[in-house]
């Protein structure tokens, strides 16, 4: 591909620029070595999921576990408290110990002698032209060009306009890990996966947690995981179900949060965690030619091409319909193959997509909710199995785990799966695999062994209850 005809005048050309350091840092590899190639990232190395996201909150929720499950130890016959947080040593942890280094080495590499083929630019970016990047300022800026663009830069949190107006201090997931203090009380706008993830781990460490909702909690679950997760999240958060923020004041305590009924929600620190926006908005992708869907979001095809923009490419939360990283990794693949094999294009592999949300109790899904396949005319057999009816749900004295099944009665096939309690994102697995290989379930469960007495029985058990003609 010849360099993109412009009036710009271009510092370098390129055959390959990535902009973002989450899933597009993955794509120079094997192949790549003979191609130049520029790495575009103005913060942290490695995005949102090493630096603000999958990994350091997971870290945050495990000990969250370990201390709930230690407040909650007298029903098993145990004297145990936890008697202080660390907080300060949890932050230095998670974050001096194991992030920072990480993505500090993620540079390292790049810029170092094992992949000379590759110059890192940290400055902000945004197109000037067809394939053509301003990148930095002054004296550091730099107009670069490529044959091909990966556009890779990630999302960041939505902030209503009644919190950005307000001019009061808050906080994301980029920064609330990172506080110095643990904070005695806690607000949080939001009801998705990130804010009941960071309402448990605050909730947990011993922080009065505090929740607006516009509607409820983890609205597009299953109906049946909705309804009991709101119930338990009831008994323990102060929830406010169907409530708008209109404002908010900064207050000698802390924050408080105006709403549309008329009354207030106070905490010493307030966390806004009501969505995330693709960062495309940010980079000027109109003068690159590229259509988007909204303001940010990159408008790609089946195989991650720009619809209106050659050479250009998009993977992750820039352009996804599904904002998780192990998405973004797959969508990586499949750009990475069709920029090798512009031949034999793979298409971007959203079959079967599942999530988990790392709250409490915890949640697992993979495929269509009980409503969906019923709406979609399937002859719907459904089971519903509690994990305190096997033998280690016994174990745990689990009173609220379920494994939830869907299947079609007329073909075998498995729809959907959904699992709420100890370990979801492990025992889902199993289920997702199902999906995958389009297996049969009328035989699946009989046709292997299932380890007594172990959790997975839970599923089991789910599997020889579906019904089928």
């Amino acid at each position: 591909m010849n360099s993109p005809a412009s009036k710009t005048a271009v510092d370098r050309h390129y055959d390959l620029i990535i902009i973002g350091t989450g899933s597009g840092n993955s794509i120079p590899g094997p192949g790549f070595e003979g191609q130049s190639i520029a790495i575009i990232e103005k913060a942290s190395f490695g995005g949102t999921c090493l630096n603000a996201g999958c990994i350091p909150t997971k870290m945050y929720v495990h000990t969250a576990d370990v201390a709930l499950q230690t407040a909650e130890a007298g029903r098993l016959g145990l004297d145990a408290e936890v008697n202080s947080v660390d907080w300060p040593g949890m932050v230095s942890r998670i974050f001096d110990n194991r992030v920072d280094p990480i993505a500090t080495a993620g540079e390292e590499y790049r810029r170092g002698p094992n992949t000379p083929n590759i110059d890192v630019y940290d400055q902000h970016a945004v197109f000037v032209g067809e394939r053509t990047l301003r990148t930095g300022q002054g004296a550091h800026q730099r107009t670069i060009s490529g044959d091909q663009i990966v556009v890779a830069a990630g999302s960041r949190p939505f902030i209503p306009e009644a919190i950005a107006t307000s001019g009061v201090r808050y906080h994301t997931n980029e920064d609330i890990m990172r506080m110095p203090r643990l904070p005695k009380s806690l607000v949080i706008i939001g009801g998705g996966y990130i804010a009941m993830e960071f309402a448990h781990v605050f909730d947990a460490l011993g922080t009065d947690v505090t929740i607006i909702a516009r509607s409820t909690l983890l609205g597009n679950l299953d109906e049946d995981l909705h309804d009991r997760f709101n119930a338990l999240a009831a008994e323990r958060f102060d929830i406010r179900f169907g409530r708008t923020t209109i404002g908010a004041d900064q207050t000698d305590e802390g924050i408080s949060v105006r709403l549309d009924d008329g009354s207030t929600a106070t905490g010493e620190v307030l966390l806004v965690a009501a969505g995330r926006i693709p960062n495309g908005d940010l980079l000027d992708l109109p003068s690159g030619g590229i259509e988007t869907i909204g303001a940010g979001r990159v408008r790609v095809d089946d195989y991650g091409r720009s619809t209106s923009a050659a050479g250009v490419w998009a993977l992750g939360d820039v352009s996804s319909p599904y904002m998780l990283k192990h998405v973004a990794n797959a969508e990586m693949r499949a750009v990475r193959h069709n920029l090798l094999n512009p031949e034999k294009l793979q298409k971007m592999p959203h079959d079967h997509v599942p999530a988990a949300v790392f709250t409490h109790p915890q949640i697992a899904t993979v495929g269509m909710t009980e409503a969906q396949a019923r709406k979609e005319g399937h002859n719907v057999a459904v089971k519903v199995q509690d994990y305190g009816d096997v033998a280690f749900g016994w174990a745990m004295e689990d009173t609220t785990g379920i494994c939830k099944l869907i299947a079609d009665q007329d073909t075998g096939k498995l729809l959907g799966a959904h699992y709420m309690g100890p370990h979801a994102s492990t025992l889902i697995q199993q289920m997702i695999t199902v999906l995958a290989f389009d297996l049969d379930v009328r035989q699946f469960a009989a046709n292997q062994y299932w380890i007594h007495p172990g959790l997975p029985e839970v599923t089991e058990n789910a599997l020889l209850g579906l019904t089928f003609n």
